[in-house]
């Protein structure tokens, strides 16, 4: 095997790994799963938790955690720009945020859009979704407050304006961000066009 396998669905996380790996050049192919259906055992096979992005490395092994694939990606392809070299002075504000998005922003959707998993009882569901929402958006104030402009770290684009342009697509949606975020959404749309990830924004999210 000489190409990455990305397992992945439209308009899931897996977008973006998609889009670092367009962004650094690698060559790769889209094997679509669906976590709750069709493709479920397959992907348990691979990864026990049976989540997206699930990467399949060229050498067959395999890597799961969207951040840590990031971050691998990025020491290939250091030339991408997805991170800030470790002399960089930006490089602890980037470690920072990325994994404040998987650790604080990032459960509320494993909690809120599946809240089944979790409790039983519709009225017990609805109040679970309800509150992660509203969880999601006191993160994402924060996340606002911490960026610069006009990418995340300013001038400088970064695998994080690539989490704020696919993330910003899920509830609360683009229009909240416009609102309520306008940085985080001025990025967003600057991720839209960004000429290593436009063409997998579009596959996704069109």
């Amino acid at each position: 095997m000489s190409k990455f396998t990305l397992y992945a669905l439209e308009g899931w996380g897996s977008a973006i790994v998609e889009a670092a790996l367009a962004t650094a050049g690698l060559d790769y192919v889209i094997e679509t799963v669906d976590p709750r259906g069709e493709g479920r055992d397959r992907l348990l096979r691979l990864n026990p938790l049976g989540q997206l992005p699930t990467l399949v490395l060229p050498d067959g092994r395999v890597m799961t955690e969207s951040a840590a694939i990031i971050l691998h990606i990025s020491e290939l392809r250091p030339e991408a720009g997805l991170a800030p070299s470790a002399d960089d002075p930006s490089r602890p504000e980037f470690l920072r945020w990325l994994i404040f998005l998987i650790a604080a922003v990032y459960p509320t959707f494993a909690v809120g859009d599946l809240p089944e998993r979790w409790i039983a009882g519709k009225k017990a569901q609805a109040d679970l979704t309800r509150g992660a929402i509203e969880q999601r958006c006191r993160t994402w104030r924060m996340v606002e407050v911490a960026a610069k402009g006009p990418w995340f770290l300013g001038e400088r684009f970064s695998a994080i304006d690539l989490y704020i342009g696919a993330m910003t697509h899920w509830r609360p949606t683009r229009s909240w961000f416009e609102a309520n975020c306008p940085k985080l959404h001025a990025i967003a749309l600057k991720a839209d066009a960004h000429p290593g990830a436009a063409k997998v924004w579009k596959r996704n999210f069109a």
